[in-house]
């Protein structure tokens, strides 16, 4: 990583409040170059906290952008940081229309263009294609990273129908200790108590709404851009990673969005920006990748940024099982459209006798973490163990290497005894050795095998072909190896097991792989490369050296007389911080997931948080802790979610919630 201290321009930043027409007033963060000419604003807006959650990572990317003749403005979300107002649901409209003000407010200040850009990784990013889809006028360009485009199926809350146990649970719970933290003082003053305790009044657990709307409905697509892709005019740059569970937005980007004004870029990185270094790489120049996209679009300067193929990618080459990898072997592509002409889709017929698939409730325990983050137990392991528990088809690499780039698709032939279950189907690289690297995988619920907008339940002892995609992947899979097939009736902890699910028959005859193929010697015309890694100087967060032992990352263990297992997972957040502005921030989730063996009604999440917000200077000492959990019986989810706030040694709210939801899909 090089830091980067000598820009074109000398910058400055201030703290600045973006008043709306309602009267409430959105806190920014505002770096500027130094000159007497207006120049192009960048946005980056998200609820996660300017002045200490994000802060380390705004000092990388926003001093960058100010140093290279842009106005880079971090923003909170309404009702979030030091924002005024009362947090909103997840995404609401409320949101998206503040964005719009927003912009519109940077693009008259004397000091802009009247051009305006906006980025942002997750969540921020995904705003940036929902606002986008509002076309507000001076909004000219976009780029979106690790974002989602369809907020029911390529989100945190469902996959092919099923709740994301390993991803809806721990998001809410996030939102929820997230959303509960408070204004700070140093920058609001006296009145932050008062409108912390306004917000803990406004509180409700994010799980209520999720879990109330269990098949694709309106409260989904209203939030969602693969709804209406005509909508975005701004000009999008569509970004993600193999290892983040959101990619597949690039391939529907650069497949819907005018090519004159889509650009899609995939690496092997996980949920995070593509120059940080967080494993695997390896990692680029991003910040002077979208520098040319920015001084394309909002300078009008040619950087050949268009130039570039409409999708740039890394074809990952074979590689031994492993939780973690500092970098990945593999080579960049580039293909000139999407679907490729450069890649076809190629066949395997599944054989054998059919054959019942049964899989044990813990089938999914060598998942890996839902939201990888470069964490050393993020990916997952040797697949052997769980291919055991499912029904394999093996396929040899017998005279040349298979290199695949897109979304492989499966076609089953099933007979369920029960009317409600789900099919997991999970692509592996098989090494002359036997281990097994987990290539992608997918999942349907059986009950929206029709489709997601609503729960049909299976006639059970009828056989019907079922087909599904897996999630885009790039890689080569070399001769002597064998790419398998593996299928199981269960995924824990990732998908939530149907009320009394019990697997089903496979028939191989009518069930087949579709891989999409690439030819290995296309795109030779493109030299991709990119720059080194650079980035402005950090902020200078400290973290004192403690003699705990740190937590597994993830830790799995089995009680043999309840038959019962049990998942932990620490996202490594638990780092205490400190700012150069005194305040000491720490934070510690710890996630537990538990099922027993044969019981799909044990499935049970528990997630808590705690943090603490301390400024000593001020005698400011806050804390925030929660725990919230989902279990469920045959009819109903069951959640419990707890908030304690402390001022000092006060308690200032305590509010539990308990609810019973019917499980409408099985």
């Amino acid at each position: 990583m090089r830091i980067r201290t000598d820009f074109p321009y000398e910058t400055a930043h201030e703290d600045v409040r973006i008043a709306l027409k309602d009267g409430t007033r959105l806190y920014a963060r505002l770096w500027r170059p130094l000159t007497g000419e207006p120049v192009p604003a960048l946005l980056e807006y998200v609820p996660f906290r300017l002045t200490d959650w994000t802060a380390p990572r705004d000092y990388q990317r926003h001093p960058w952008y100010a140093g290279h003749g842009y106005a880079s403005v971090r923003v909170d979300v309404r009702g979030h940081g030091n924002s005024e107002g009362l947090p909103g649901d997840a995404y609401d409209a409320t949101e998206a229309a503040d964005g719009v003000e927003v912009i519109n407010w940077l693009a008259g200040q004397p000091w802009c263009t009247g051009r305006v850009g906006m980025f942002g990784i997750s969540w921020g990013g995904t705003d940036a294609l929902r606002i986008a889809a509002l076309a507000p006028e001076p909004l000219k360009a976009v780029v979106t990273v690790c974002s989602t485009d369809d907020r029911y199926d390529n989100d945190a809350h469902y996959m092919g129908g099923s709740v994301l146990a390993g991803g809806m649970p721990a998001w809410a719970a996030t939102l929820l200790a997230f959303t509960a933290r408070p204004p700070d003082p140093l920058h609001v003053g006296d009145a932050w108590r008062e409108q912390w305790l306004n917000r803990l009044e406004a509180l409700n657990p994010f799980i209520h709404t999720w879990l109330s709307h269990q098949m694709r409905d309106d409260y989904w697509k209203q939030s969602s851009v693969r709804e209406n892709y005509t909508a975005v005019e701004a000009a999008v740059l569509a970004v993600g990673g193999w290892h983040d569970p959101y990619r597949d937005t690039v391939l529907r980007l650069v497949e819907q969005l005018p090519p004159d004004r889509v650009r899609g870029l995939i690496g092997p990185w996980p949920h995070e920006y593509p120059d940080r270094g967080r494993p695997p790489g390896p990692a680029i120049g991003f910040l002077q990748e979208t520098l040319r996209w920015w001084d394309h679009w909002l300078k009008g300067r040619a950087t050949g940024v268009m130039a570039e193929p409409l999708l740039r990618s890394w074809i990952s080459e074979s590689h031994r099982p492993a939780t973690v990898y500092c970098e990945l072997p593999g080579r960049w592509v580039g293909d000139p459209a999407w679907p490729s002409p450069h890649i076809a889709s190629v066949p395997y017929t599944l054989t054998g006798e059919p054959v019942v698939v049964d899989s044990p409730q813990y089938t999914g325990l060598d998942a890996g973490r839902f939201l990888p983050s470069g964490n050393d137990a993020d990916l997952p392991p040797d697949q052997r163990d769980e291919d055991a528990r499912s029904a394999c088809f093996d396929f040899p690499v017998t005279d040349e290497p298979v290199e695949i780039l897109g979304r492989p698709r499966v076609t089953l032939r099933l007979r369920p005894d029960v009317p409600y279950g789900q099919v997991i189907a999970r692509l592996c690289d098989v090494s002359p050795d036997g281990s097994a690297t987990l290539v992608t995988r997918g999942a349907l619920s059986l009950s929206a095998r029709h489709g997601r907008e609503r729960a049909r339940a299976w006639p059970p002892g009828t056989s019907e072909d079922v087909a599904f995609e897996l999630n885009g992947i790039g890689h080569a899979f070399p001769v002597g190896h064998r790419i398998r097939l593996a299928v199981s009736s269960a995924y824990w902890p990732w998908i939530w097991p149907h009320s009394g699910s019990a697997g089903f028959t496979l028939d191989p005859a009518g069930s087949r792989l579709e891989l999409p193929v690439r030819d290995p010697g296309a795109g030779a015309e493109y030299k991709i490369v990119f720059e080194e890694p650079e980035q402005s100087a950090p902020l200078g967060v400290s973290s004192p050296v403690t003699l705990d032992e740190p937590r597994p990352g993830r830790l799995v263990t089995r009680d043999v007389a309840k038959g019962e297992w049990r998942v932990e997972i620490d996202p490594r957040h638990g780092a205490t911080l400190v700012h150069p502005d005194g305040l000491e921030y720490t934070a510690d989730p710890l996630e537990t997931y538990t099922i027993r063996e044969r019981d799909p009604h044990s499935a049970h999440t528990r997630c808590t948080w705690t943090i603490r917000l301390h400024r000593p200077e001020l005698a400011w000492d806050v804390r925030i802790e929660t725990r919230s959990e989902v279990g469920c019986d045959a009819a109903d989810f069951i959640t419990f979610d707890e908030v304690v706030c402390r001022d000092g040694h006060e308690i200032v709210f305590h509010r539990t919630w308990e609810r019973r939801i019917p499980r409408l899909t099985g």
